[in-house]
């Protein structure tokens, strides 16, 4: 058997002299790769390579990380999120109001389509599940989807 590795958990203090890329991604719950393309997305910094050394990441690093992976669960996109970060100090209050206000509108109008889609769906599986004229030709379901006033307008039931 192999030997177990014992990770020393990080401390503020460690985060604060610097870690590596991959204490910070592992710290942070993500991967070393998502820190690399958030650095070409320009959402993180690259500290500088000492000469000789590696760089080293710190607790401002990971604040960044985890208010990215924040907005993310909110669902903003990475454009949006590199909308919010250029308000990060704060004193633009109302235009970080206003990106998640648009944001809100785009969620809700979300919700409305998936609820109709919702609606739809259930009518066409209960369709199906009454469709019990085996080996009668036609599925509502498939037909509904090859003929779209079905799915517009809901499921068009054979009898």
């Amino acid at each position: 058997m192999g030997k177990a590795h014992y990770h020393r958990p990080e401390t503020p203090a460690t985060l604060t002299a610097g870690v590596t890329i991959g204490v910070l991604a592992r710290v942070a719950g993500v991967n070393v790769e998502t820190v690399r393309y958030y650095q070409r997305r320009g959402l993180i910094t690259q500290p500088e390579r000492p000469l000789g050394s590696v760089r080293r990441y710190t607790q401002e690093h990971l604040a960044r990380l985890h208010f990215i992976r924040s907005a993310q669960r909110l669902g903003f996109s990475l454009t949006e999120i590199t909308q919010m970060l250029r308000l990060e100090d704060g004193t633009n209050c109302q235009e970080a109001a206003a990106l998640a206000g648009q944001h809100l509108k785009d969620v809700r109008t979300r919700l409305t389509d998936l609820t109709h889609i919702e609606r739809v769906l259930s009518e066409l599986v209960a369709a199906c599940r009454q469709n019990t004229n085996h080996p009668a030709p036609g599925c509502p379901l498939i037909d509904a989807l090859q003929y779209q006033s079905g799915v517009d307008s809901g499921a068009d039931c054979k009898d």
